[in-house]
């Protein structure tokens, strides 16, 4: 590839004998990305029946939330999406990100889509301090039962992609974080 883009295993998985992401036919965009370990996906209604127990206070359901009393109320309930490790990273070419969705069969399916809808990997996530840049992708199951995701079972793909910026563009500075905590450094 004349961009030099490539995927990698990385550290934590380099003996599981993990297979590079693949496209399945010439003309297939996405890579495809499979589950790296087994991992179970507890369905969305189960999760909402114990997140709403464990919860330490009344919320009226008539009642906003700001984000942050959102993201607090997110972090006592131990209410997220699932991670799915893929043990793979991508070293991106300046003015490529790599975009993240399920495969198209997989909420027709499974009833699985990606809680952030599609996801973002920047170019200079790639060999980040904080988790090599491990590519996760953040799961929801709508169906009624929790479902498991086995190892090796394509539940991803990645699409690398080139990306335009604006003649007055002022970007932040230099990337210090990893997943969903970027810090900037000028």
């Amino acid at each position: 590839n004349m961009l030099g883009c490539n995927f990698e295993v990385v550290s934590k998985y380099a003996d599981a004998g993990l297979e590079l992401p693949m496209r399945k036919t010439e003309y297939s965009a996405g890579y495809d990305l499979v589950a790296a370990e087994d991992t179970v996906i507890p369905s969305y209604y189960n999760m909402m029946e114990e997140t709403l127990e464990r919860l330490t206070v009344e919320i009226a359901k008539d009642q906003y939330l700001s984000l942050e009393t959102m993201a607090e109320l997110t972090k006592q309930a131990d209410f997220r999406p699932t991670l799915v490790s893929t043990g793979m990273k991508c070293k991106l070419a300046p003015g490529t990100y790599l975009e993240l969705s399920v495969r198209s069969s997989t909420p027709l399916k499974y009833w699985v889509m990606l809680a952030n809808g599609v996801g973002i990997i920047d170019a200079d996530y790639y060999n980040n301090e904080s988790n090599e840049e491990e590519i996760f992708l953040q799961m929801v199951n709508f169906s009624p039962f929790n479902i498991m995701i086995k190892k090796g079972e394509a539940i991803g793909q990645g699409i690398i992609k080139p990306y335009l910026t604006t003649d007055n563009d002022n970007h932040g500075g230099k990337r210090n974080g990893g997943f969903g905590s970027t810090t900037i450094t000028k």
